[in-house]
């Protein structure tokens, strides 16, 4: 298992929404003791000259295999948090994305490998079942709150 800290600068980078009968996909985030503490929505880093756009395309494309569409303009949320008694801090572009017709049919779960060979799950999971007790977090912080607020129309 690999052991991860936040990067010690602020971090700018893209996160994509995909949802399969109205439940997100999201990737697992472990404490060091293997324990699933949260879940993810998938992207990554904006790289130096890279538009969100580009980005979330290719961490998708890198992560998964697939080309997604970008189907929402931006929400961009601000993350201060502590992982391990680490902080971090990240800028977040946060928007909606599709697969291509069929991508991971029939499939409950998707195993991939980061950049540095960590193993990541990632699952489709209820709203309803994160951010409650007993149950993984949804990271960022105040993300779940955006999407009930959007899908209240309130946002």
């Amino acid at each position: 298992m690999t052991t991860w800290r936040p990067h010690p600068h602020i971090r700018v980078v893209a996160i994509g929404l995909q949802w399969r009968d109205g439940r997100l996909l999201a990737a697992e985030v472990r404490d060091d003791t293997g324990r699933i503490k949260g879940v993810r929505p998938l992207g990554g880093e904006i790289e130096f000259g890279e538009s969100w756009r580009a980005a979330l395309v290719r961490e998708f494309n890198e992560e998964l295999g697939i080309d997604v569409t970008i189907t929402s303009e931006p929400v961009v949320l601000e993350n201060i948090f502590v992982h391990e008694g680490s902080t971090g801090h990240e800028v977040v572009f946060v928007a909606e994305v599709a697969f291509p017709e069929g991508a991971f049919a029939g499939r409950d779960r998707i195993d991939f490998c980061e950049d540095n060979g960590e193993q990541i799950v990632a699952r489709w999971f209820d709203l309803a079942d994160l951010d409650v007790d007993g149950g993984p977090s949804l990271y960022p912080t105040g993300l779940k709150k955006l999407l009930l607020r959007t899908a209240a129309g309130t946002a």
